[in-house]
């Protein structure tokens, strides 16, 4: 057995990804992509969210996104579905994005940097 740690698991994923910045996060979700929140209630509390994106826990991502799973949300019925996911600062999400990819939503990709980088780019948060 191989055994690998976190940073190779995360270079691993993130070479599979075009990841976007927040501009480009930006205007895909204006053209239709779905931007997932998957961050805690905590730090969304404490950092504040996007508006517009989706909240969907990280604990829970696979089964509501999967097309062929009895847990998933009505729009979650293709493969070809633009997903971004978010994170707070962009490790997390990364790692999410690649899992979707392998239940086969081959769009899947995450926001390089998080919310923060959303945040410092001056793009809209709201509270609440």
């Amino acid at each position: 057995m191989v055994i690998r740690g976190i940073a190779e698991i995360l270079a691993d994923a993130r070479a599979r990804l075009r990841r976007l910045d927040p501009a480009q996060t930006a205007a895909a979700v204006r053209d239709g992509a779905i931007l997932i929140d998957i961050r805690p209630a905590a730090q969304r509390a404490e950092h504040g969210e996007i508006p517009g994106a989706l909240v969907i826990e990280r604990n829970v991502l696979e089964w509501r996104l999967d097309p062929r799973s009895d847990a998933r949300l009505p729009f979650a019925n293709n493969y070809d579905l633009q997903v971004i996911v978010t994170c707070q600062e962009g490790y997390t999400s990364s790692l999410a994005a690649a899992s979707l990819q392998d239940l086969g939503l081959h769009r899947a990709t995450d926001l390089a940097g998080g919310y923060a980088a959303w945040q410092a780019a001056g793009l809209p948060t709201q509270f609440g």
